[in-house]
């Protein structure tokens, strides 16, 4: 008995000695695993690099939402008085026009202009009918102790007085300002009955020096300006010239002899043709091809 007791007890230590090293073992493994996470850090940096990538598709989406503006139509027709132009239902009467019956008619012989639902009309004949506000251009035919008497067209009379210049003149040398044959861009101050009052105290009024001067129906004024002065700013381009354009109908052109008389005749054309559509194309056509004695 005493025998098996002591293998037993033998067994038991070798036991004992060796689980140990299965621990140990066991151990090792775990420790050895924890470096092992590094990729996953890897990984994560992979993932905060996508934020970029989005970040990089989204820009062109805002720069491929490109606003238009939206364009406004205007049409234009030849017209007579009485004529009817538009029903009244969708548009509103403007510059001699008038809603009769429920009708937009014309009141006067020119083109019927229709923009932004107002119709009016632009007339091509007839005398200048000054208003407050207009810049007109005027010769000097008369002076007196208060003023200048001024031709500007037409049967009106005009007066510049001496109070309406910017700047202080000595009433016994009012001719050192301008004298009889000179030619002013004035604003009218004021209309009364067959007379015109006229003002210089406003931006760019006052003398005009050399050049010459352009005379045409001041009805066919706005087809020598064009739209936002498209066809004015066609001529002076072309031609190399400055031109102020009165609404009264004298027009002041200024550059060199070729450039005024290239100026002149394209404003001769715009007066002959005021009427016919495409007008800008063939201006710029003229411009284009213009040679002196051949036009």
């Amino acid at each position: 008995m005493t025998e098996e007791i002591q293998e037993n007890t033998e067994e038991l230590q070798e036991n004992n000695e060796e689980t140990p090293e299965e621990n140990n073992s066991n151990e090792t493994p775990s420790i050895e695993d924890k470096p092992q996470e590094e990729p996953s850090t890897e990984e994560n940096t992979s993932t905060e690099d996508k934020p970029q990538e989005n970040a990089s598709t989204e820009e062109p989406s805002t720069e491929e939402t490109p606003t238009e503006e939206p364009k406004v139509e205007i049409e234009r027709k030849l017209v007579v008085p009485g004529e009817i132009i538009v029903s009244a239902e969708d548009h509103l009467p403007g510059d001699f026009t008038r809603n009769e019956n429920g009708q937009i008619m014309a009141n006067r012989y020119g083109l019927a202009e229709t923009s932004s639902r107002v119709v009016r009309i632009i007339p091509i004949s007839g005398v200048f009918e000054p208003r407050r506000g207009n810049t007109i251009i005027g010769r000097v035919e008369d002076i007196n102790f208060s003023g200048w008497l001024i031709d500007i067209g037409g049967p009106y009379s005009a007066f510049l007085p001496l109070m309406e210049c910017p700047r202080f003149i000595n009433r016994n040398n009012i001719d050192e300002f301008a004298t009889i044959g000179d030619v002013l861009t004035m604003k009218i101050l004021g209309v009364k009955k067959g007379s015109v009052d006229l003002t210089l105290k406003s931006r760019g009024l006052g003398k005009l020096e050399g050049g010459r001067i352009i005379t045409i129906n001041s009805h066919k004024v706005p087809r020598v300006i064009g739209k936002e002065g498209s066809m004015i700013n066609l001529i002076k381009n072309n031609s190399q010239t400055e031109i102020t354009v009165g609404q009264n109908g004298f027009i002041w052109v200024k550059g060199e002899a070729d450039g005024e008389r290239k100026a002149e005749a394209a404003i001769d054309l715009i007066s002959r043709e005021s009427t016919a559509s495409g007008l800008t194309e063939k201006v710029e056509e003229f411009l284009k091809n213009y040679k002196e004695g051949e036009n």
